[in-house]
Protein backbone atom coordinates (compact mmCIF):
# COMPACT_ATOMS: atom_id res chain seq x y z
CA UNK A 1 0.00 0.00 0.00
CA UNK A 2 2.91 1.99 0.76
CA UNK A 3 4.24 1.70 -2.32
CA UNK A 4 1.10 2.45 -4.33
CA UNK A 5 0.93 5.63 -2.51
CA UNK A 6 4.17 6.80 -3.21
CA UNK A 7 3.68 5.97 -7.10
CA UNK A 8 0.46 8.12 -6.75
CA UNK A 9 2.38 11.01 -5.12
CA UNK A 10 5.36 10.98 -7.61
CA UNK A 11 2.54 11.07 -10.19
CA UNK A 12 0.64 14.19 -8.98
CA UNK A 13 3.80 15.94 -8.55
CA UNK A 14 4.83 15.52 -12.09
CA UNK A 15 1.74 16.73 -13.33
CA UNK A 16 1.70 19.38 -10.69
CA UNK A 17 5.24 20.20 -12.21
CA UNK A 18 3.78 20.05 -16.13
CA UNK A 19 0.83 21.87 -15.08
CA UNK A 20 2.81 24.90 -13.46
CA UNK A 21 5.66 24.86 -16.25
CA UNK A 22 3.00 24.91 -19.27
CA UNK A 23 2.47 28.16 -21.30
CA UNK A 24 0.17 30.60 -20.29
CA UNK A 25 -2.42 31.87 -23.07
CA UNK A 26 -0.56 34.18 -25.10
CA UNK A 27 -3.47 36.32 -25.52
CA UNK A 28 -4.37 38.35 -28.36
CA UNK A 29 -1.73 38.40 -31.45
CA UNK A 30 0.34 41.02 -31.53
CA UNK A 31 -0.71 42.05 -35.38
CA UNK A 32 2.02 43.53 -37.89
CA UNK A 33 0.52 46.62 -40.02
CA UNK A 34 1.75 48.01 -42.87
CA UNK A 35 1.08 51.36 -43.56
CA UNK A 36 1.58 53.63 -46.76
CA UNK A 37 1.56 57.32 -46.12
CA UNK A 38 1.56 59.69 -49.46
CA UNK A 39 3.30 62.20 -47.45
CA UNK A 40 3.24 65.41 -45.28
CA UNK A 41 2.30 67.72 -47.87
CA UNK A 42 -0.33 69.83 -45.94
CA UNK A 43 -2.00 69.94 -42.27
CA UNK A 44 -4.73 67.61 -43.08
CA UNK A 45 -1.95 64.59 -44.36
CA UNK A 46 -0.36 64.89 -41.24
CA UNK A 47 -3.45 64.95 -38.80
CA UNK A 48 -4.18 61.59 -40.79
CA UNK A 49 -1.02 60.31 -40.58
CA UNK A 50 -1.23 61.14 -36.11
CA UNK A 51 -4.61 59.70 -35.97
CA UNK A 52 -3.25 56.07 -37.91
CA UNK A 53 0.04 56.19 -35.45
CA UNK A 54 -1.92 56.50 -32.44
CA UNK A 55 -4.85 54.16 -32.83
CA UNK A 56 -2.71 51.56 -34.19
CA UNK A 57 -0.03 52.47 -31.09
CA UNK A 58 -3.10 51.85 -28.33
CA UNK A 59 -3.96 48.52 -29.99
CA UNK A 60 -0.52 47.32 -29.04
CA UNK A 61 0.05 46.16 -32.74
CA UNK A 62 3.61 46.79 -35.00
CA UNK A 63 3.42 49.71 -37.22
CA UNK A 64 5.85 50.11 -40.22
CA UNK A 65 5.10 53.13 -41.52
CA UNK A 66 6.41 54.79 -44.59
CA UNK A 67 5.99 58.58 -45.69
CA UNK A 68 6.50 58.24 -49.62
CA UNK A 69 7.03 62.16 -50.13
CA UNK A 70 4.40 62.20 -52.30
CA UNK A 71 6.54 59.42 -54.98
CA UNK A 72 4.39 56.67 -56.01
CA UNK A 73 7.85 54.94 -56.32
CA UNK A 74 8.25 55.32 -52.45
CA UNK A 75 5.20 53.86 -52.12
CA UNK A 76 5.62 51.25 -54.23
CA UNK A 77 8.80 50.02 -52.83
CA UNK A 78 7.02 50.45 -49.76
CA UNK A 79 4.20 47.95 -50.01
CA UNK A 80 6.76 45.61 -51.53
CA UNK A 81 8.46 45.62 -48.10
CA UNK A 82 5.78 45.11 -46.64
CA UNK A 83 5.30 42.26 -48.33
CA UNK A 84 8.91 41.17 -47.67
CA UNK A 85 8.41 41.86 -43.58
CA UNK A 86 5.17 39.38 -43.78
CA UNK A 87 3.02 41.92 -42.64
CA UNK A 88 -0.69 41.21 -41.42
CA UNK A 89 -2.53 44.20 -43.21
CA UNK A 90 -1.74 46.75 -45.08
CA UNK A 91 -3.11 50.07 -45.14
CA UNK A 92 -2.67 52.43 -48.42
CA UNK A 93 -3.49 55.77 -49.25
CA UNK A 94 -2.05 56.25 -53.16
CA UNK A 95 -0.50 59.43 -54.69
CA UNK A 96 -2.18 59.12 -57.78
CA UNK A 97 -4.79 56.26 -58.92
CA UNK A 98 -3.16 54.53 -61.70
CA UNK A 99 -0.03 52.43 -62.01
CA UNK A 100 -0.65 49.87 -59.23
CA UNK A 101 -1.60 46.37 -60.90
CA UNK A 102 1.68 45.21 -60.86
CA UNK A 103 2.44 45.67 -57.18
CA UNK A 104 -1.13 45.20 -56.06
CA UNK A 105 -0.96 41.84 -58.06
CA UNK A 106 2.20 41.00 -55.79
CA UNK A 107 -0.02 42.00 -52.39
CA UNK A 108 -2.89 39.89 -53.09
CA UNK A 109 -0.35 36.70 -54.34
CA UNK A 110 1.35 37.17 -50.55
CA UNK A 111 -2.42 36.82 -49.17
CA UNK A 112 -1.84 39.81 -47.10
CA UNK A 113 -5.58 42.42 -46.99
CA UNK A 114 -5.56 45.62 -47.92
CA UNK A 115 -7.24 48.64 -46.57
CA UNK A 116 -7.71 51.87 -49.02
CA UNK A 117 -7.31 54.78 -47.12
CA UNK A 118 -8.57 58.43 -48.18
CA UNK A 119 -7.75 58.03 -52.05
CA UNK A 120 -8.55 55.01 -54.43
CA UNK A 121 -6.88 52.68 -57.17
CA UNK A 122 -8.27 52.38 -60.78
CA UNK A 123 -7.16 49.18 -62.83
CA UNK A 124 -9.11 46.29 -63.87
CA UNK A 125 -10.78 44.49 -61.23
CA UNK A 126 -9.71 46.63 -58.71
CA UNK A 127 -12.09 45.81 -56.21
CA UNK A 128 -10.56 42.48 -55.95
CA UNK A 129 -7.37 43.58 -54.78
CA UNK A 130 -8.63 45.25 -51.56
CA UNK A 131 -10.78 44.60 -48.87
CA UNK A 132 -12.34 47.78 -48.04
CA UNK A 133 -11.91 51.64 -48.75
CA UNK A 134 -12.43 54.19 -45.72
CA UNK A 135 -13.07 58.09 -47.11
CA UNK A 136 -14.78 60.72 -48.09
CA UNK A 137 -16.82 61.22 -50.91
CA UNK A 138 -14.57 63.78 -52.81
CA UNK A 139 -17.38 64.00 -55.80
CA UNK A 140 -20.18 65.34 -52.85
CA UNK A 141 -17.28 67.75 -51.24
CA UNK A 142 -16.65 69.28 -55.11
CA UNK A 143 -20.63 69.31 -55.07
CA UNK A 144 -21.08 71.21 -51.36
CA UNK A 145 -18.37 73.44 -52.43
CA UNK A 146 -20.47 74.81 -55.55
CA UNK A 147 -23.62 74.65 -54.11
CA UNK A 148 -22.21 76.74 -50.97
CA UNK A 149 -21.38 79.21 -53.14
CA UNK A 150 -25.14 79.26 -55.18
CA UNK A 151 -26.61 79.71 -51.75
CA UNK A 152 -24.03 82.25 -50.77
CA UNK A 153 -25.00 84.33 -53.53
CA UNK A 154 -28.73 83.88 -53.50
CA UNK A 155 -28.28 85.20 -49.56
CA UNK A 156 -26.42 88.14 -51.31
CA UNK A 157 -28.80 89.18 -53.31
CA UNK A 158 -26.35 88.36 -56.63
CA UNK A 159 -27.80 85.26 -57.79
CA UNK A 160 -27.41 85.46 -61.59
CA UNK A 161 -24.35 87.71 -61.80
CA UNK A 162 -21.57 86.52 -63.94
CA UNK A 163 -18.76 85.22 -61.30
CA UNK A 164 -15.32 84.48 -62.98
CA UNK A 165 -13.80 81.04 -60.58
CA UNK A 166 -10.41 80.43 -60.46
CA UNK A 167 -9.38 76.86 -59.43
CA UNK A 168 -6.43 75.33 -57.32
CA UNK A 169 -6.43 71.80 -58.51
CA UNK A 170 -4.80 68.91 -56.42
CA UNK A 171 -2.24 66.55 -57.59
CA UNK A 172 -2.90 65.58 -60.53
CA UNK A 173 -4.34 61.89 -61.38
CA UNK A 174 -5.12 61.93 -57.83
CA UNK A 175 -8.73 60.69 -57.20
CA UNK A 176 -9.69 64.13 -55.16
CA UNK A 177 -8.49 65.91 -57.44
CA UNK A 178 -10.04 64.43 -60.23
CA UNK A 179 -13.32 63.26 -57.85
CA UNK A 180 -13.49 67.43 -56.72
CA UNK A 181 -13.24 69.11 -59.79
CA UNK A 182 -16.12 67.08 -61.69
CA UNK A 183 -18.28 67.32 -58.59
CA UNK A 184 -17.75 71.65 -58.85
CA UNK A 185 -18.87 71.20 -62.51
CA UNK A 186 -21.77 68.79 -62.03
CA UNK A 187 -23.32 71.63 -60.04
CA UNK A 188 -21.46 74.82 -61.82
CA UNK A 189 -22.64 73.32 -65.45
CA UNK A 190 -26.21 74.29 -65.12
CA UNK A 191 -25.43 77.80 -64.06
CA UNK A 192 -23.81 80.05 -67.33
CA UNK A 193 -23.42 82.90 -65.22
CA UNK A 194 -20.31 80.81 -63.36
CA UNK A 195 -17.02 80.04 -65.35
CA UNK A 196 -13.87 78.91 -64.52
CA UNK A 197 -11.58 81.20 -66.27
CA UNK A 198 -8.03 79.74 -64.74
CA UNK A 199 -7.43 76.18 -63.80
CA UNK A 200 -3.83 74.77 -62.90
CA UNK A 201 -2.40 72.29 -59.91
CA UNK A 202 -1.15 73.53 -56.60
CA UNK A 203 0.07 70.08 -55.63
CA UNK A 204 -1.90 69.88 -52.52
CA UNK A 205 0.62 72.22 -50.87
CA UNK A 206 0.66 76.15 -49.49
CA UNK A 207 3.92 77.40 -50.92
CA UNK A 208 2.81 76.21 -54.94
CA UNK A 209 -0.73 77.45 -54.19
CA UNK A 210 0.73 80.95 -53.34
CA UNK A 211 2.66 80.70 -56.79
CA UNK A 212 -0.16 79.68 -58.78
CA UNK A 213 -2.41 82.13 -57.08
CA UNK A 214 -0.17 84.79 -58.34
CA UNK A 215 0.24 83.52 -61.60
CA UNK A 216 -3.70 83.51 -61.54
CA UNK A 217 -3.83 87.17 -60.63
CA UNK A 218 -1.37 88.69 -63.20
CA UNK A 219 -3.19 86.65 -66.05
CA UNK A 220 -6.25 88.59 -64.42
CA UNK A 221 -4.70 91.42 -65.03
CA UNK A 222 -3.33 91.39 -68.31
CA UNK A 223 -6.52 89.90 -69.83
CA UNK A 224 -8.91 92.43 -68.25
CA UNK A 225 -10.83 89.44 -66.60
CA UNK A 226 -11.54 90.26 -62.92
CA UNK A 227 -11.12 87.08 -60.50
CA UNK A 228 -13.95 86.84 -58.21
CA UNK A 229 -13.97 83.26 -56.75
CA UNK A 230 -11.31 80.82 -55.95
CA UNK A 231 -12.07 77.31 -55.42
CA UNK A 232 -9.19 75.49 -54.13
CA UNK A 233 -9.28 71.57 -53.88
CA UNK A 234 -7.74 71.80 -50.39
CA UNK A 235 -7.31 74.40 -47.44
CA UNK A 236 -3.55 74.20 -47.95
CA UNK A 237 -3.57 75.82 -51.24
CA UNK A 238 -6.51 78.31 -49.86
CA UNK A 239 -3.89 79.40 -47.20
CA UNK A 240 -1.05 80.42 -49.64
CA UNK A 241 -3.48 81.92 -52.51
CA UNK A 242 -4.85 84.40 -49.58
CA UNK A 243 -1.03 85.16 -48.74
CA UNK A 244 -0.64 86.07 -52.45
CA UNK A 245 -4.05 88.12 -52.84
CA UNK A 246 -3.16 89.97 -49.81
CA UNK A 247 0.27 90.82 -51.40
CA UNK A 248 -1.51 91.72 -54.70
CA UNK A 249 -3.30 94.52 -52.55
CA UNK A 250 -6.82 92.67 -52.47
CA UNK A 251 -8.75 91.29 -49.83
CA UNK A 252 -9.39 87.65 -49.32
CA UNK A 253 -13.03 86.68 -48.73
CA UNK A 254 -13.92 90.00 -49.68
CA UNK A 255 -12.45 91.07 -53.12
CA UNK A 256 -12.33 87.10 -53.54
CA UNK A 257 -14.67 84.57 -52.44
CA UNK A 258 -12.58 81.87 -50.92
CA UNK A 259 -13.74 78.36 -51.06
CA UNK A 260 -11.57 75.48 -49.58
CA UNK A 261 -11.77 71.82 -49.11
CA UNK A 262 -10.63 69.90 -45.58
CA UNK A 263 -11.53 72.15 -42.49
CA UNK A 264 -8.48 72.14 -41.07
CA UNK A 265 -7.58 74.50 -38.22
CA UNK A 266 -5.88 76.91 -39.97
CA UNK A 267 -9.49 77.38 -42.62
CA UNK A 268 -11.32 77.53 -39.48
CA UNK A 269 -8.56 80.87 -38.06
CA UNK A 270 -9.16 82.64 -41.18
CA UNK A 271 -12.76 82.19 -41.33
CA UNK A 272 -12.96 83.91 -38.52
CA UNK A 273 -10.34 86.44 -39.57
CA UNK A 274 -12.84 86.89 -42.68
CA UNK A 275 -10.18 86.11 -44.84
CA UNK A 276 -11.75 82.86 -46.26
CA UNK A 277 -15.13 82.01 -46.79
CA UNK A 278 -15.72 78.63 -46.18
CA UNK A 279 -14.48 75.11 -45.67
CA UNK A 280 -16.22 71.92 -46.44
CA UNK A 281 -14.75 69.33 -44.28
CA UNK A 282 -12.87 65.99 -45.77
CA UNK A 283 -11.86 64.21 -42.07
CA UNK A 284 -8.72 62.94 -41.75
CA UNK A 285 -9.11 61.06 -38.70
CA UNK A 286 -9.30 57.57 -40.11
CA UNK A 287 -7.55 55.75 -37.47
CA UNK A 288 -9.83 54.27 -35.28
CA UNK A 289 -11.99 53.36 -38.91
CA UNK A 290 -9.18 51.68 -40.24
CA UNK A 291 -8.37 49.82 -37.04
CA UNK A 292 -12.13 48.77 -36.86
CA UNK A 293 -11.92 47.08 -40.07
CA UNK A 294 -8.53 45.21 -38.99
CA UNK A 295 -10.79 43.83 -35.83
CA UNK A 296 -13.81 42.93 -38.12
CA UNK A 297 -11.25 41.24 -40.51
CA UNK A 298 -10.00 39.20 -37.55
CA UNK A 299 -13.05 38.31 -36.65
CA UNK A 300 -13.43 37.06 -39.67
CA UNK A 301 -16.35 39.68 -40.83
CA UNK A 302 -17.03 40.86 -44.57
CA UNK A 303 -16.85 44.02 -44.90
CA UNK A 304 -18.60 47.19 -47.07
CA UNK A 305 -16.44 48.20 -50.30
CA UNK A 306 -17.04 51.56 -49.32
CA UNK A 307 -17.69 53.59 -45.69
CA UNK A 308 -17.90 57.09 -45.81
CA UNK A 309 -16.82 59.68 -43.10
CA UNK A 310 -19.33 61.88 -41.56
CA UNK A 311 -18.23 65.37 -42.74
CA UNK A 312 -19.77 68.93 -42.37
CA UNK A 313 -19.45 72.58 -44.24
CA UNK A 314 -18.20 75.81 -42.01
CA UNK A 315 -18.24 79.36 -42.71
CA UNK A 316 -19.25 82.38 -40.43
CA UNK A 317 -22.38 83.95 -43.35
CA UNK A 318 -24.80 81.02 -44.22
CA UNK A 319 -24.41 79.34 -40.61
CA UNK A 320 -26.39 82.29 -39.49
CA UNK A 321 -29.25 81.84 -42.18
CA UNK A 322 -28.97 77.77 -42.25
CA UNK A 323 -27.33 76.51 -39.03
CA UNK A 324 -28.66 73.12 -39.82
CA UNK A 325 -26.59 73.14 -43.15
CA UNK A 326 -23.75 75.14 -42.49
CA UNK A 327 -21.96 75.40 -39.14
CA UNK A 328 -20.27 77.80 -37.39
CA UNK A 329 -16.19 77.84 -37.61
CA UNK A 330 -15.48 80.21 -34.90
CA UNK A 331 -18.19 77.83 -32.65
CA UNK A 332 -15.95 74.92 -33.82
CA UNK A 333 -12.56 76.71 -33.85
CA UNK A 334 -11.64 75.55 -30.23
CA UNK A 335 -12.46 71.52 -30.75
CA UNK A 336 -10.63 71.34 -34.48
CA UNK A 337 -7.39 69.49 -33.59
CA UNK A 338 -5.90 69.02 -37.01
Amino acid sequence: MKKVFAILLVLAMVFSVTACGSKPDAGPKKLKVGFAQIGSESDWRVGCTESIKATVAAEGWDLQFVDANQQQENQIKALRDFISMGVDYIGFSPVVETGWDQVMQEIKNAGIPVVMLDRNIVMPNSEDYYVTWIGSNFITEGEKSAQWLLDYMENAGISGQPMNIVELQGTVGSSPAIDRKTGFENVIKAHPNLQITQSQTGDFETELGKEVMESFLVKAQADGTPIDVLYAHNDGMAIGAIQAIKEAGLTPGEDIIIIGVDAVKLAFEAIVAGEMNVTVECSPLLGPQFVEAIKALEAGQTLPKITYSLEYIYDDTLTHVNPDLYLNAKEHLPSRVY
